[in-house]
């Protein structure tokens, strides 16, 4: 080849390189998550200060709903009525593990506030509140309160344990938290 005709093809091929990264370069750009995106997966804060004993809040938190229940003293008590009959009640369940700090009865850091994931372990419908003892469609006479997943009726404690026999195989999911003051939780950083 001679070496004029040399020259202008490494020149094309280089041109062609540059014009193909500068290319890539905003395409390669675009495939990072959004500003929005990364928010949503780190860290958060959650205020619990409005709270109040015996209400729920629910939070989107990487796409999935984080419950945040402040329970009452009867609420607190029924856990132990209840612990006999859920089928894994110290969390030890290790197909869906459970933060250590959370493997006790209340399946939280302070027993008065449970923080969980909303999402049934059957088939990932979310379970609705059934706060109110006693008997009610679809529930036990005994019921002491607690959450149901209307999809296939399994049934949970106030606790997030699952009842024995249900579809559902686990407990509801505690995700990893921790407290920075009395009335804020830091969602997505466990406890130490």
């Amino acid at each position: 080849m001679e070496p004029r005709r040399r020259i202008w093809l490494v020149a094309a091929g280089t041109a062609g390189c540059m014009a193909g990264a500068g290319a890539a370069v905003p395409f390669v750009g675009s495939l990072a998550p959004s500003a929005k995106a990364r928010a949503e997966g780190g860290p958060m804060d959650v205020d619990i200060s409005d709270l109040l004993p015996g209400q729920k809040k629910t939070l989107l938190w990487r796409g999935q709903p984080i419950w945040f229940l402040r329970r009452t003293p009867q609420m607190l008590d029924s856990l132990k009525l209840t612990e006999s009959l859920v089928a894994d009640p110290m969390s030890k369940n290790e197909a869906f593990p459970t933060p250590k700090w959370a493997r006790n009865r209340w399946r939280s850091i302070r027993p008065e506030y449970l923080v969980v994931v909303g999402i049934c372990t059957h088939l990932g419908c979310s379970p609705v509140d059934r706060f109110t003892p006693g008997a009610q469609p679809s529930l036990p006479s005994d019921w002491d309160g607690g959450f149901l997943c209307p999809c296939h009726g399994s049934l949970y404690d106030l606790a997030g344990r699952v009842f024995k026999n249900m579809p559902a195989p686990a407990n509801l999911p505690v995700p990893p938290y921790r407290y920075l003051d009395d009335h804020k939780i830091l969602l997505g950083e466990a406890q130490a």
